[in-house]
């Protein structure tokens, strides 16, 4: 067997999250069903985040194990192939060693969330940015949004269904910057809650709009209980950007909406370890 590393790009809307379910298309699902149609034999396709329904991948990366060595090459081309015309592409292959694996290998995530914040509803962009139409603060929300970098117990911004061993949860960076007429949020860290990007930037946007302050923010950190926090983000702004493995550079924070910046955190993952 060949064991093969992915990096993968996909449009999140219309499938039911990365991981493989019975109630619907998802992008594992895709992806195993592409390497079937190459090999003849069923995969197991490894992701190193679970991006939930709606949740879009800049830089998803999985692995596979193949029968035998096509090379990379071709691996890419080949799955592309199968893929289409579905909107998940693979945009990386590389022959790795076996001992390689897309989530236990991983030491760190990278998400980032476009927020249009401008009065005309998006057109283009639909299903891929979180429309905000009320005035808000880029600025003032980067600056509370230190309140909660560090290592912290995050159950104010949990999922009720998370399966987490523990809420305790160390983030290396979040960031807000201004990017024409959106409000980037990056955020990484090792490992992520589930919804915790997501439920932080639903708070974060309660701090732009002026309804919060960075002392309200901290107060519902420090409660420890979700009602304490604000809303869930919807998943249309989400973006897995980034996995950093042993031996590479961290993620870029700032950017524009689709291009990676220089140098400076999701499914949302959300990873769930």
């Amino acid at each position: 067997m060949v064991r093969y590393r992915l990096t993968v790009e996909y449009d999140g809307r219309g499938y039911c999250g990365w991981q493989r379910q019975d109630n619907g298309p998802t992008i594992q699902q895709s992806l195993e069903e592409a390497a079937f149609r190459l090999c003849g034999a069923a995969t197991r396709v490894h992701g190193s985040g679970r991006t939930d329904s709606g949740v879009h991948a800049l830089g998803q990366v999985a692995h596979l194990d193949l029968p035998k060595a096509y090379g990379a090459a071709t691996v890419m081309k080949a799955l592309n192939a199968h893929l289409r015309p579905q909107p998940i592409a693979v945009i990386d292959a590389a022959e790795v060693a076996e001992d390689f694996h897309a989530r236990f290998s991983a030491e760190e995530r990278s998400y980032r969330y476009r927020i249009l914040n401008r009065i005309a509803r998006p057109t283009l962009d639909q299903g891929r940015v979180w429309w905000v139409a009320r005035p808000m603060e880029a600025a003032v929300m980067d600056e509370a949004a230190q309140v909660l970098v560090g290592r912290h117990d995050f159950s104010s911004f949990r999922a009720a269904e998370c399966q987490a061993d523990s809420p305790v949860k160390t983030l290396s960076e979040l960031r807000v910057s201004q990017v024409g007429d959106e409000i980037h949020v990056f955020a990484r860290a090792r490992s992520f809650l589930h919804h915790q990007v997501r439920n932080m930037v639903g708070t974060l946007a309660l701090v732009g709009d002026g309804r919060w302050t960075a002392d309200r923010l901290r107060a519902a950190l420090e409660a420890r209980d979700r009602s304490a926090a604000g809303p869930t983000a919807p998943p249309d702004g989400l973006y897995f950007l980034r996995v950093r493995f042993p031996g590479e550079t961290a993620a870029p924070a700032m950017a524009g909406p689709l291009e990676e910046a220089p140098l400076e955190e999701a499914s949302l993952e959300e990873d769930r370890r």
